[in-house]
């Protein structure tokens, strides 16, 4: 039987007491964790709960925020305690029904059988909904600001999730792609400040859009258009000053509309992604936001690379990724790099979803030895 949406389900939407630390869970059920769309059969020896935690807003507001905890039910046979990845999701939309901790439970989540490679090496899982995607709230689509916390709070909540076997002492890594990409890039410059407590590893982030006023520049008269209308309904849902409708002409108001809730990788966006793509930013405002004033300050607050991620990362992009420029992802290396991080960089030959299937055992491969403890030197060298 199909599950409440979050929206209709008074796990996500009840009133969430967020006094206490960032971290803390709310509360927590039993669900399932499944890549069966049609009798949602769960995926064998893996214990999953949905939670509700507390984390912080890119305003520094406490905020609830909804994940998923996966446990394999087998004993850990490896060296020290079993690992925890907090996995962060890439773009799917900002509707409510997009929330992988529902899409999980109905095997209608893309990167479920990337969650399932974790698990299947005996690794924790943790995956963050991010701020207002399940929750109340207009989701803070690519503001790192926001999903880097929640980010590294979904790992904490796991940690603290009674009867998960994970502790504060739990190696840890952030990973993700795409928006998770960015996510897991902005946990890792966080972790210094807003993450200490955990015992953080590694880092593995593929096609991050680091530079979001870049991204929006190299979608212009793309087919990614659709992609930079979310990420200006994200900031303007973390920065309510912003005041996006107030730039949006006719045109623009009727994309909100639809995009409000919308899940792109449902049948319901192809009439959104066909009205977007090849347009440009002036086709849906009467002025830009992004190139006023107060945009301006809030895009370079969640610009990727004035941090220096205090452990191993592990970076790749595809040459030709069609929606998250390859260049600016480059330069975000070499920031990261010039600040003293170890950075091992990898170019692949696909485009943006080709270059996430390619970089999954590669990365899974790197990310097992960091938490066996192995040297990394990175590849900082390289031109």
């Amino acid at each position: 039987m199909r599950s409440p949406e979050p929206q209709d389900d008074a796990f996500y939407t009840d009133a969430a007491d967020v006094s206490g630390a960032p971290g803390d869970v709310i509360r927590s059920r039993p669900s399932t964790f499944t890549l069966d769309p049609v009798e949602h059969t769960p995926v064998p020896a893996v214990d999953s709960w949905q939670v509700l935690y507390r984390s912080t807003s890119a305003l520094g507001d406490p905020i609830a925020v909804s994940g998923t905890v996966l446990v394999p039910a087998t004993p850990w046979v490896g060296l020290g305690q079993r690992p925890l990845v907090s996995y962060a999701v890439g773009t799917r939309g900002v509707g409510d029904p997009c929330a992988p901790s529902y899409t999980l439970t109905q095997g209608a989540d893309y990167e479920g059988a990337f969650i399932a490679a974790l698990l299947a090496q005996g690794w924790a899982v943790a995956v963050t909904d991010y701020e207002g995607l399940g929750t109340p709230g207009g989701h803070t689509y690519v503001v790192g600001q926001s999903e880097g916390r929640a980010v590294i709070d979904m790992a904490r909540a796991a940690q603290r999730l009674p009867g998960t076997g994970l502790s504060s002492s739990t190696p840890t890594a952030f990973m993700g792609y795409s928006q998770g990409g960015g996510a897991a890039g902005w946990a890792a410059e966080l972790a210094p400040t807003y993450g200490q407590g955990i015992n953080l590893k590694a880092v593995v982030a593929g096609g991050v859009p680091g530079d979001l006023e870049a991204v929006a520049d190299f979608n212009e008269d793309n087919i990614g258009m659709a992609v930079v209308l979310l990420a200006a309904l994200g900031l303007d849902a973390a920065y309510p000053e912003l005041d996006l409708d107030s730039y949006l002409n006719t045109r623009g108001q009727e994309l909100r509309e639809e995009a409000d809730d919308l899940c792109l990788v449902s049948v319901e966006a192809v009439p959104l992604l066909f009205q977007t793509v090849f347009t440009r930013v002036s086709d849906w405002t009467h002025t830009d936001p992004l190139s006023t004033p107060a945009w301006q300050a809030r895009l370079a607050e969640n610009e990727l690379g004035s941090g220096r991620p205090p452990v191993p990362v592990y970076q790749y992009h595809g040459l030709v990724d069609e929606l998250v420029p390859y260049a600016q992802a480059r330069s975000l290396r070499r920031s990261w790099c010039n600040r003293g991080a170890n950075v091992t960089w990898s170019s692949l030959p696909g485009e943006h979803l080709l270059a996430m299937v390619e970089g999954q055992t590669p990365a899974i491969t790197w990310l097992h030895a960091r938490f066996l403890g192995l040297p990394t030197i990175g590849n900082c060298w390289l031109p």
